[in-house]
């Protein structure tokens, strides 16, 4: 059985140091591994990861076709614990320099929800979910 649980995700960056400073910005606490060459932050649960895109095709042993700058049709969430604070998270990755794609609305599911794209153009939804239950972690762990 192959065990079911996302542990890490890494994101292959192009300007490592410059998008390491955007999460800085946002207020996420990084592990002592962290450096302009891998960067770790801790989130509720899992641990996300900056590595250099060149290395991270090489650690996969894939060829690097081009660098990505669309949509690559995968999204991340951060999911809140009230409506009015995908409001207040949404300006901050607006101070932070994120690019705020879809302001905060209130969505046809009965929450509320945005998306904003990273320096590197990942995105991410920040969204409240009336049904969302969190451990004491801020884990989501259902909906």
């Amino acid at each position: 059985m192959v065990p079911q649980r996302v542990s890490l995700l890494t994101l292959g960056a192009l300007r490592l140091p410059e998008l390491r400073k955007f999460y800085q910005l946002l207020g996420w606490e990084e592990t002592e591994a962290s450096s302009d060459e891998y960067a770790v932050f801790k989130t509720a649960g899992v641990f996300l990861t900056l590595f250099p895109l060149e290395e991270l095709a090489k650690d996969a042993g894939v060829e690097l076709q081009s660098p990505i700058e669309g949509f690559r049709g995968v999204t991340f969430a951060i999911n809140v614990n009230a409506a009015e604070e995908v409001d207040s998270v949404m300006e901050k990755v607006r101070m932070a320099g994120g690019k705020i794609l879809r302001e905060p609305s209130d969505a046809f599911w009965g929450g509320r929800t945005s998306y904003f794209a990273d320096p590197e153009n990942n995105l991410w939804e920040v969204a409240w979910n009336p049904s969302s239950v969190f451990d004491e972690r801020g884990a989501m762990i259902d909906f």
